[in-house]
């Protein structure tokens, strides 16, 4: 705008000079010429500048008006970069959550396992000794024995004698049988019954002649002969006791006996 009112000031100065010289130079047609013409050039001056001005308009206004653009651009590019966070947050949150249920089912999934493991256990058979003999044997059977058993220790008898009957009964191939034959024996002999405790401590040498306890059972047999007077079976009994364990105990306290026999 200053370079217009600068332009306009020196054109209008040349007006007047020029009207100044043509007065004195020139007749009135030329002067009016002269003045035409530079009104001409002034009006095609400020239809130059108007022109001008205007473009520049136009440039000022396509410029604001893609400076807005770009700003909206720019606002919407921020709400969606804030709209990515959030949903990345969610998503983290969410995989967070994932991973916590994955590792509370993994650990129920352990837990009910390990469960399951202990049941099995229950009813898995087991590598056992007793008396010298290994064997397998399923968890209730060991029980059921050592049960018994505790019950032949504490001196009741009876129930013993009880609870070895039903174990040989539901366990017919059990690998106590030798062992809970020699124990029922020794509950019968100790409740008085020579005749049952005789028939299973037999059983026993039939079944295991090389068991550690036969020695013991062929004594308590000569025992319960004597009691009921069959001294001639107990010899027998006690010589052979004698000649098939002699370096057993049961086999010293048979020759003590077979001493006062004589």
């Amino acid at each position: 705008m200053r370079t217009f009112l600068l332009r306009s000031t020196a054109l209008a100065c040349l007006v007047l000079a020029a009207g100044s010289a043509s007065a004195g130079l020139f007749d009135d047609e030329e002067a009016r010429r002269a003045i035409l013409d530079l009104r001409q050039r002034v009006e095609a001056v400020k239809q130059d500048q108007v022109e001008s001005n205007r473009k520049i308009a136009e440039e000022a206004q396509r410029a604001s008006d893609e400076a807005a653009q770009l700003r909206r651009s720019i606002l919407d590019l921020q709400n969606q970069l804030e709209t990515n966070r959030a949903e990345q947050a969610k998503l983290r949150g969410q995989n967070e959550q994932l991973a916590r249920d994955l590792s509370e089912v993994q650990r129920r999934q352990k837990d009910v396992s390990v469960a399951v493991d202990e049941r099995l256990r229950k009813f898995e058979p087991l590598t056992v000794t007793v008396d010298g003999k290994e064997f397998m044997a399923d968890p209730a059977e060991k029980k059921d024995y050592e049960t018994n058993l505790a019950v032949f220790r504490k001196g009741d008898f009876s129930a013993a004698t009880t609870g070895f009957v039903d174990f040989l009964n539901r366990y017919s191939q059990t690998g106590y049988r030798a062992s809970a034959l020699f124990w029922l024996g020794n509950a019968q002999y100790a409740g008085k019954d020579c005749k049952s405790a005789v028939v299973n401590f037999r059983s026993l040498m039939a079944l295991a002649p090389e068991h550690v306890h036969v020695p013991e059972a062929m004594l308590t047999i000569a025992n319960c002969q004597l009691e009921n007077k069959e001294t001639k079976a107990a010899r027998k009994t006690l010589e052979e006791l004698v000649a098939t364990h002699p370096s057993s105990d049961a086999a010293n306290a048979a020759k003590d006996r077979l001493s006062r026999l004589k």
